[in-house]
């Protein structure tokens, strides 16, 4: 009874190493795609939005005190 538990755990053990070793191959990529005409370089609106002009992770401003 013993030998059959060793052989399976000895299978199941070299079921998972071969599953985990086999998802670390590297595979070739697919060449991208890309659209026939040319990419609308410089067209994007960068720094026009609301995106980094709030005062996060910037220190307070002076504190005054009032008495």
């Amino acid at each position: 009874m013993t030998v059959k538990k060793i052989v399976f755990v000895l299978g199941a053990t070299l079921a998972l190493v071969t599953a985990a070793s086999a998802a670390d191959l590297p595979r070739r990529q697919p060449v991208p795609v890309y659209p026939a005409e040319q990419a609308p370089i410089g067209k994007m609106p960068i720094g026009k939005g609301p995106v980094g002009k709030a005062p996060i992770g910037k220190a307070p401003g002076p504190v005054a005190a009032r008495y």
